[in-house]
């Protein structure tokens, strides 16, 4: 038989689950951006336009803009994190 854990059924208050927040993001400067997420997945945003996204609070978010579409050439602005975007309506 396995040894049990001391405090099995109660959670770890070191393990906090990070809360999701709906945040935004206006492109106003480059042709088309990209904002690549920490899981892989990624969100184009065209000139003129903005996308409301959900992210974990404390999770990075790279900025990248892509100035020709043709080419896989990608410049990254900054990397922020989530809690850091403004707060979507």
């Amino acid at each position: 038989m396995a040894p049990r854990d001391k405090k099995e059924g109660k959670t770890d208050p070191k393990r906090r689950v990070p809360g999701k927040s709906r945040r935004r993001y206006v492109n106003s400067d480059y042709p088309t951006v990209v904002l690549r997420f920490e899981d892989g997945h990624e969100i184009r945003v065209a000139q003129g336009t903005g996308k409301s996204f959900e992210g974990y609070d404390g999770e990075r978010i790279k900025i990248l803009a892509i100035y020709d579409p043709s080419s896989t050439e990608r410049v990254l602005i900054g990397t922020l994190r989530a809690e850091e975007f403004e707060k979507a309506p």
